[in-house]
């Protein structure tokens, strides 16, 4: 049983099932008001232990004792426009509307606001995409907000319509904006980290994945839109447009009738990189951390630090939600070269929606807003209101990851297994990364299996460092250690899988290789296979151990001889999700999709409907068509990466759900 404790020998104990993320961080469901719809946009804890929360139909609520059974919800604020987040200073509230940033303040202490202000208002064009997100307040006492880009026609370029359109802006207590940096497609996560601004950014166009980027004053982080307004005398950014487009094609193509033509992932395609980009134009800001999509998210939002004492041994760490599929993830940054770079993995998922926003209770438990918002999320609601709890007992996981100049560090949260530890079949690395291009997402590209050549356990088994060979500035490592075990039950890690995003190779001493464990089972294993087919094959050969064929019969000749009946060729064996459950979660289909119900994408059963052929169906997973299913509003993107084979397999199983 999950969670439990065996006495016996580690061989004993690996035959029991390991504890999973939820035998460790416990989600409860906090009740709301009958018909309260709590959609969530903003979270925030007053200093009383009040929760505020604002949501994206224009409501405020205060939440009066909101960690007991009975929560009493008090509706502070109505009629506001999409409030995608919430922040408290000095006895009054302040949200990002669509258009301003608003201070709102009960005067007469009635618990409702009766006073509403606008500290700046920034343009609009009427766009549907034209999003706003926070504020976030500095130490300064200054207003940190993000601003989306607008969906025109075509909607596949995003664009910044009216000024300051996919910027950062920083506005003073008095209302004076001041630009900070642009890059920003469709920032939905904005958090300040020991005083550094920090965003993620979602999957789209110039995007290929989601990350998290670090935001100094003047930089361009990834989305060339919010240049359009870089030479505006406000405007720290110095660069521009056309340079961008100078250096890769923005795609802006017409067909034979005029119309707009969508740019799709070519395969073969010379490409470049934004760690390519950056040579070329220093102030380009890479993402601190790469958050691969459909493994650690597809629609990431808010970073929220750990705080001291909070959730064991991960408090000063980064927690990151997802919308899409409606999980956490956590981030581990450091600094190398003076530049933030560092290590994802995954932490708790099964919340009931999609997750926007997060904030620290006053019992050291997490609130969790959240949304599906029509973009479609896992889960089974649209909307809702959690509470992460951590039942004090630590985990088996990477507690981080840290680059070094001959590969990577491993801490655990927990002593490992010596043996199993010290044993590079435990192990393996790879590394790839994605196309900088206008194309909505990039698959992976340019993969690549590494080597490692030794590894080195601490005295205490709580830190495993690695020698990798052919690391690669700008890539995503992935790390995964499915053979490494827990010294004390022999269990396996709770998350076996770890991305470094590697901007940086850091300097320092590396390691001799006399230091190291070099011992690989599986090389011993594949000798050992290698023998016995050597032997196998020359005992064969010499025809001792082998069995004579049967003389003939008299008078018998070959086109008379005996032959086998040949047997039946075997019916077809239906596909169950079983069978290519696997194949779905390893090409992370199952990131969008579900069998039966509509999720970020099409259930299964949906598409089996529209009885395309398995080619076709491989046709439309390596470059999908979003316009065959107009209702849906997050496009998938290209998959090239996805074997054929498996695709075919993938396609078949689709197929026997009609």
């Amino acid at each position: 049983m999950a969670g439990a404790l065996f006495a016996g020998s580690p061989q004993t104990a690996a035959a029991q099932e390991s504890p999973m993320e939820e035998d460790f961080f416990k989600i409860l469901r906090l009740p709301s008001p009958e018909g309260t719809l709590l959609e969530v946009g903003g979270l925030v804890v007053l200093p009383n232990g009040d929760l505020g929360i604002s949501t994206r139909r224009g409501d405020i609520f205060i939440v009066e004792n909101p960690t007991s059974p009975k929560p009493h919800f008090r509706k502070f604020a109505a009629g506001l426009h999409e409030v995608l987040g919430l922040a408290y200073k000095d006895g009054s509230l302040y949200c990002a509307q669509r258009g301003e940033l608003t201070k709102l303040t009960d005067t007469n202490n009635d618990g409702k606001a009766d006073l509403f202000e606008t500290v700046y208002a920034w343009p609009l064009s009427g766009n549907y995409h034209e999003y706003s997100f926070g504020p976030k307040i500095a130490q300064d006492g200054s207003f940190f907000v993000t601003t989306n880009l607008g969906f025109p026609d075509p909607w596949w370029h995003a664009t910044s319509l009216v000024p300051w359109r996919g910027w950062m802006l920083r506005i003073s207590p008095e209302g004076k904006m001041e630009p900070w940096a642009t890059g920003l497609r469709s920032p939905a996560g904005i958090g300040i980290v020991d005083g550094e601004m920090f965003y993620t950014e979602n999957q789209g166009d110039w995007v290929g994945s989601g990350g998290v980027w670090h935001v100094k004053k003047g930089a361009f982080t990834v989305h060339p839109g919010g240049l359009r307004w870089a030479n505006q005398p406000a405007s720290p950014v110095k660069m521009n447009q056309e340079q961008v487009y100078a250096k890769i094609n923005p795609r802006f193509e017409k067909d034979a009738q005029g119309g707009h033509v969508k740019p799709e992932n070519k395969v073969n395609e010379p490409y470049v990189t934004m760690f390519d980009m950056k040579k070329q134009f220093p102030a380009m800001q890479l993402p601190a951390v790469w958050l691969p999509h459909g493994i650690l998210g597809i629609s990431n939002s808010e970073p929220l630090q750990i705080p001291q004492g909070h959730f064991g041994p991960f408090e000063g760490q980064l927690l990151v939600g997802d919308q899409g599929q409606s999980k956490i993830m956590r981030v581990v940054l450091e600094k190398v070269k003076g530049e933030f770079q560092g290590v994802a993995l995954d932490f708790r998922s099964g919340f009931q929606s999609g997750v926007l926003r997060m904030a620290w209770a006053k019992d050291n438990s997490l609130f969790v807003g959240e949304t599906a918002r029509g973009w479609g999320a896992a889960g089974e609601a649209m909307e809702g209101l959690q509470r992460l709890i951590w039942n004090n007992k630590v985990p088996f996981e990477m507690r981080t990851v840290s680059a070094k100049p001959d590969g990577f560090e491993v801490e655990f949260t927990t002593p490992v297994d010596r043996k199993s530890a010290e044993d590079l079949a435990s192990y393996s690395v790879e590394s790839y990364i994605y196309k900088y291009h206008p194309v909505y997402g990039s698959p992976p590209v340019n993969a690549k299996q590494l080597a490692i050549k030794g590894v080195k356990l601490s005295e205490d088994g709580m830190k495993a460092r690695l020698i990798v060979d052919n690391l690669r500035e700008g890539y995503i490592h992935l790390l995964k250690l499915d053979g490494v075990r827990a010294k004390e039950n022999y269990y396996t890690l709770v998350h076996p899988a770890a991305y470094y995003t590697l901007n940086a190779i850091p300097e320092g001493d590396k390691l001799a290789i006399k230091e190291v464990s070099t011992k690989n089972s599986a090389a011993v294993t594949k000798s050992k296979d290698v023998a016995l087919k050597a032997s196998t094959a020359k005992t064969s050969g010499s025809g001792k151990a082998t069995t004579k064929t049967p003389a003939k019969k008299a008078g018998a000749t070959d086109a008379t001889a005996t032959k086998p009946t040949p047997k039946a060729a075997p019916a077809p064996v239906a596909l169950t999700f079983n069978d290519v459950k696997p194949l779905l979660a390893k090409n992370t289909c199952l990131a969008c999709h579900t069998t039966e119900k509509k999720q970020v994408g099409p259930g299964f059963r949906e598409i089996a409907k529209r009885k395309y052929t398995n080619q076709r169906i491989v046709e439309l997973i390596h470059n999908p068509k979003p316009e065959n299913w107009p209702t849906y509003a997050t496009p998938m993107p290209p998959m090239p990466q996805v074997p054929k084979g498996e695709a075919l397999k993938i396609a078949a199983w689709i197929n026997t759900l009609r």
